[in-house]
């Protein structure tokens, strides 16, 4: 059990950030509530506050600067600093094979899904360096361990992600902060796949979408996060950590 900590929980506003973000204010933590959705974020926030926490919404397109850095002032503002950085936000792509990917598509899901966990990262190390610890816990997905999980673009940036982390994890270990992936196989959340019927992409995936196992719900992946990010896993730094139901030992 830890007591106060100053968290920032991105695509907080459903799903696996809104359960993510439960779970930590559950426990005591003080928790920034992230979301481009301002009525989910405030919904949250409120959900967290009549069960007796503390949350604060703030809204805005993270794949901006002035949104992340609207996010990491805030908590510095409100709860003294940061301890833990849950980078959770992302988007899908449309499944598209690499010759069907155009540039705004490649370009909105590389930005939102790695140049915003990176800019935000990198935001908060300052207070976390300045502090002596810290615990970074970004969500990657099963498309980040195979070929076979989604599109071209969001293939790379989850990817992406896993170098970011296993990066992170060596950069600072000496330095008290870890960082840590989950990496969800099929979660129940609102994420619509906006996959061109008929594309090279969508049938070229569709025979790998088996033995995948079982839906998971969103606390279960939030557990996940919120143990990386506990004293329980102090010596564990760097790990990418399956919550697929078996699916990446397929």
């Amino acid at each position: 059990m830890t007591d106060g900590r100053g968290v920032i929980v991105t695509g907080a506003g459903s799903g696996i950030g809104r359960a993510t973000a439960l779970a930590f204010a559950a426990q005591g933590d003080r928790v920034v509530v992230a979301d481009l959705n301002a009525e989910g974020a405030q919904a949250v926030v409120k959900e967290i506050e009549e069960a007796g926490g503390t949350a604060v919404a703030v809204t805005g397109d993270l794949s901006e600067q002035s949104a992340v850095d609207a996010v990491v002032t805030t908590a510095v503002e409100r709860f003294g600093g940061v301890d833990v950085l849950v980078n959770n936000a992302g988007i899908m792509d449309r499944m598209s094979a690499v010759a069907d990917v155009s540039d705004a598509e490649w370009e909105r899901v590389i930005r939102v899904n790695l140049t915003a966990p990176f800019q935000l990262t990198r935001a908060v190390l300052p207070h976390m360096l300045a502090a002596g610890r810290g615990a970074i816990v970004n969500t990657a997905s099963e498309a980040g361990l195979r070929g076979s999980a989604a599109g071209a673009a969001y293939t790379a940036s989850k990817h992406g992600m896993v170098g970011l982390t296993k990066n992170l994890a060596v950069m600072y270990r000496g330095q008290g902060i870890r960082a840590n992936a989950i990496a969800p196989g099929g979660t129940r959340t609102g994420i619509v796949i906006d996959a061109e019927q008929g594309a090279h992409g969508p049938t070229a995936l569709g025979p790998h979408f088996v033995n995948v196992g079982r839906l998971a719900q969103p606390e279960e992946q939030a557990a996940a996060i919120v143990f990386l990010a506990s004293d329980a896993a102090s010596n564990i730094n760097g790990v990418v950590l399956p919550v697929d139901d078996g699916w990446s030992a397929v």
